[in-house]
C-alpha cells in the first residue's frame, strides 16, 4: 500500500533523511521505530506532502505521490495524526474531525462521522466542546479521531502514545489494535515498543535518517 524507496530529505540545507526506505503492506501494521530525531516525523510529513523529496520516491498504491498534489492527499484516503495533534483550537472536537472530510470530494461526511464516532463514542459526547477546552489527552484521541475520518486505506500515526496518561495510552492500543484485520493498513512511529510490540506486524528502525538493523 505505501512504499518508500530510498527517500532524501533536507531541510534548511540539513538532510534529515538518508535514503530511507520502508514498505506497509495492505492491511498491516508497521512501527517506525527510532530515537527523537531520527527522521519519523519528517518521514510521515514527506508522505503528506509537507516536505519535498530530493530523492527516492514515495508510492502509495503503486501511485507516485509526486505527481500528487499535497491538499489531495487526504482524498486519497490517507490519514494523518500529527504527533502535536494540530488541531483548529477555536472549532469543536466535530468541526475538527470533519476538517480533512470538507478537503475531499468523495467522502460523505455523515458516513464518516458515525463511524468515528463508533470507534471512539466519548468523542461524541464532546463533539461540541472547543478544542481549546480539551485536555492534551483528549485533543490526542481528537486527532487520531480526525485522522480516521479521512483514512480510508491508510493512518500515519505520529508517536501516538506520546506524553498522554497511562489509562489513556491503553485505551488508544485499544481503538488501534481494533483496527487489526481489516484493509486498512497502519504506519505508527514511536521511539520504543512499550505499547504496541503486540500490536505490529512488523518493525523498520530509523537511525539519523537511514535504515538501522535491530541489534
Amino acid at each position: 500500500m505505501l512504499q518508500v524507496s530510498g527517500i532524501k530529505v533536507a531541510i534548511d540545507a540539513v538532510e534529515i533523511l538518508r535514503g530511507f526506505s520502508l514498505d506497509v503492506p495492505a492491511g498491516k501494521m508497521v512501527g517506525l521505530i527510532g530515537r527523537n530525531g531520527a527522521g519519523k516525523t519528517s518521514l510521515m510529513r514527506s508522505v503528506m506532502g509537507h516536505l519535498a523529496v530530493r530523492g527516492g520516491a514515495i508510492y502509495f498504491d503503486g501511485r507516485d505521490l509526486a505527481t500528487v498534489p499535497r491538499h489531495q492527499r487526504a482524498a486519497m484516503g490517507i490519514g494523518y495524526m500529527p504527533e502535536d495533534r494540530g488541531l483548529v483550537p477555536e472549532l469543536t472536537v466535530e468541526e475538527n474531525i470533519l476538517v480533512p472530510v470538507w478537503a475531499s470530494k468523495t467522502l460523505d461526511e455523515r458516513q464518516r462521522l458515525d463511524f468515528v464516532y463508533s470507534v471512539l463514542p466519548e468523542m461524541k459526547e464532546m463533539r461540541e466542546r472547543r478544542a481549546l477546552l480539551l485536555s492534551g489527552g483528549q485533543q490526542k484521541l481528537v486527532a487520531l479521531g480526525r485522522a480516521l475520518a479521512v483514512g480510508t486505506r491508510l493512518l500515519l500515526l505520529d508517536e501516538p502514545f506520546e506524553g498522554v496518561a497511562p489509562a489513556l495510552s491503553q485505551r488508544l492500543s485499544e481503538v488501534i489494535g481494533g483496527l487489526r484485520g481489516g484493509e486498512l493498513s497502519v504506519l505508527i512511529s514511536q521511539s520504543d515498543l512499550n505499547h504496541s510490540s503486540s500490536l505490529l506486524d512488523a518493525e523498520v528502525v530509523i537511525e539519523r535518517g537511514a535504515n538501522a538493523s535491530r541489534e
